[in-house]
């Protein structure tokens, strides 16, 4: 389902499990590969990039972009709904659309990810494309104060045509490079923090000009609909899908006993949330602190900006410390504002999939793991910010939501160091008995 779930053999752990404690250096040797995928035999016939390779990069870096760097931009939408367009709403019920969207862009990718393991690739790419087109177009035909237009249009479409492009965007990548994989999925993954920059930035000065919120939210849907529509004619899948896909249900029964991967997920809907009040309510957070509108409007830039950096480096830092590690520290400073969570959070949100194959014994099932993660951190996603516009309340008391946010990280920090302790007791385990046999 994943970027990852396409490679069975023990060499593709190279770019998904990083260097992790002393303790783990063997745990590739007991890895359980399914022989179930039809793959090139030979390094060699990995073309690692080629014209086909780099031109599908580009293409799932656009819609990466287009997605997810669109969801992270409804901080925008938060401040010009609770402050003109639906002001009889409250902040909570505002919340919703955006924590839905988040949330069906990681529940649907379930279902996406596994349709793509069954070679539905173009029919999600483009099915997902024209849906996040159509929903931004009717986006901007919304009344003022029809909040209900505006919760189907952009909660509900929108969500599901992220959700239909999010995974197969990032596996794709597997079917041009085995070698250069770790370095390209970063470049793809920093498509969503650049256009989280660059959405905020147009839509606040489309918004609030006398162009209004209809023919403003007109022009970010045609420049989207142009990028994803160059996405689609350039991305290109070169791998038959296998043979037997795997058995989500099955796997799913198996995750149950196991428990550093119990603790994951748990550790994961902590962190989600707590994750997206700070990028929902931080411009209007800046507002109504007395900021300059002008420069609150770049607050979210500010933000995003962070979170680029964080995911770009992740890797490099993941190398030292340690996926483990590094998952802790970025958990435990998702409370602080501004470019210390914007950093933090980008380190958290690139560790998922690494972390996620370092607790997966049997490399075959990487795609189903991640999707079945996903799909538990969707729900934190989707409480977490109605449950601080509900805290924030109308007289905006920022500190109470901002406590609890910092509190659910601060347990979710707390699931992952249980999760470390366990999970590396459970490797020294398996070392010791293979070197008695």
């Amino acid at each position: 389902m994943a970027a990852e779930s396409e490679l069975r053999t023990v060499h593709t752990t190279e770019g998904v499990v990083p260097q992790e404690d002393k303790e783990c250096s063997e745990r590739l040797e007991v890895c359980h590969i399914s022989n179930n995928w039809d793959l090139p035999s030979s390094l060699h016939e990995f073309s690692e990039g080629g014209l086909a390779g780099w031109a599908t990069a580009f293409g799932s870096f656009l819609v990466q972009f287009c997605a997810f760097g669109y969801i992270t931009s409804f901080g925008v939408y938060q401040d010009f709904y609770t402050q003109h367009y639906l002001t009889n709403e409250t902040s909570s019920a505002i919340s919703w659309i955006g924590s839905t969207t988040a949330f069906l862009l990681m529940t649907v990718s379930l279902v996406s990810g596994s349709l793509h393991d069954r070679g539905y690739f173009y029919h999600l790419i483009i099915a997902g494309s024209f849906l996040h087109s159509l929903s931004l177009f009717m986006l901007s035909m919304s009344k003022p104060d029809h909040y209900y237009q505006i919760f189907l249009s952009q909660g509900l479409g929108l969500g599901i045509a992220s959700g239909l492009v999010y995974i197969p965007t990032m596996a794709v990548i597997s079917h041009h490079f085995r070698r250069r994989r770790t370095l390209v999925m970063t470049f793809v993954a920093t498509g969503s923090p650049l256009g989280a920059i660059i959405h905020p930035i147009m839509l606040n000065n489309l918004l609030n000009s006398p162009l209004g919120f209809a023919n403003g939210v007109r022009v970010s849907a045609g420049f989207t609909s142009l990028f994803l529509l160059t996405a689609c004619l350039c991305m290109r899948t070169r791998l038959d899908p296998p043979a037997t896909p795997v058995n989500y249900i099955a796997v799913a029964r198996k995750c149950i006993y196991d428990v550093p991967f119990m603790l994951l997920i748990a550790g994961t809907f902590l962190l989600q949330t707590g994750f997206y009040y700070p990028l929902f309510f931080f411009q209007l957070d800046s507002i109504k602190h007395g900021i300059s509108v002008k420069f609150s409007f770049y607050s979210l830039v500010i933000l995003n900006g962070s979170n680029c950096l964080g995911r770009f480096t992740s890797g490099l830092i993941a190398s030292f410390t340690g996926v483990l590690n590094l998952t802790i520290v970025a958990s435990t400073s998702v409370v602080v504002l501004g470019m210390l969570y914007g950093y933090f959070s980008g380190l958290n949100v690139a560790m998922a999939p690494p972390l996620t194959a370092t607790l997966t014994p049997d490399l075959s099932e990487l795609g189903a793991r991640m999707g079945i993660c996903l799909f538990a951190a969707g729900f934190g996603g989707l409480i977490g910010a109605p449950i601080s516009g509900a805290l924030l309340t109308s007289n905006y008391t920022w500190w109470i939501p901002g406590l609890f946010s910092g509190t659910v990280s601060l347990a979710a920090a707390i699931m992952f160091i249980v999760m470390r302790h366990v999970f590396l007791k459970r490797q020294r385990v398996l070392v010791g008995q293979r070197h008695w046999v």
